[in-house]
């Protein structure tokens, strides 16, 4: 019997950690569909990378003003072939349905530093919303979500109780995004 539950426990916790893999995979062939969507104005691509509704959107730095593209618009303005540009992932992470990536695109002259609103709609992750910047070759990557998480208080420091939770209003709510 103890053979069993042993045996039951090492599966899930084998499954789970699939999951976790798929899910990582998943997230790196999205992005990567949308490296070579850019690069190699594969529209193909680059549909199979963004939600259909997915928003566009940088800062215009003549005007001030924020600008939104339409997804159509970006893909029927790629060149055919592409662009002569080089991308990588730079980061992604993850928690449930909502995730976000860092790419960038480099140029002869210039990069663009995107990052990328992902959810996962019927089991495959898509991109939502690309907000860019255009910024010079020596630019680089900003902040760094490990040194948030470190510099965050504890939730239970050292020497103190844990705060007891109030069970009379934990009931299960629908997921409303709040």
């Amino acid at each position: 019997m103890k053979k069993n539950i042993l045996f039951l426990t090492f599966c899930t916790l084998i499954s789970l950690q699939g999951m976790a893999q798929s899910d990582d995979e998943s997230i790196k062939s999205t992005i990567q569909s949308y490296i070579q969507g850019f690069t190699k104005g594969d529209s193909a691509s680059l549909n199979k990378a963004f939600h259909p509704n997915a928003l566009l959107r940088n800062l215009n730095a003549t005007s001030g003003r924020l600008q939104d593209t339409p997804l159509k618009t970006f893909i029927s303005k790629m060149p055919s072939g592409g662009v002569n540009a080089s991308g990588k992932l730079l980061t992604y992470e993850y928690a449930g349905a909502s995730g976000v990536a860092t790419v960038e695109l480099q140029f002869a002259d210039f990069k663009y530093i995107d990052l990328l609103s992902l959810l996962k709609i019927n089991d495959q992750w898509k991109i939502v919303c690309r907000i860019y910047s255009r910024v010079d070759l020596n630019t680089n990557l900003q902040g760094s979500s490990v040194a948030a998480t470190a510099a965050a208080p504890s939730a239970t420091a050292p020497g103190k109780a844990p705060v007891k939770k109030n069970s009379a209003n934990a009931k299960p709510k629908k997921d409303d995004g709040w």
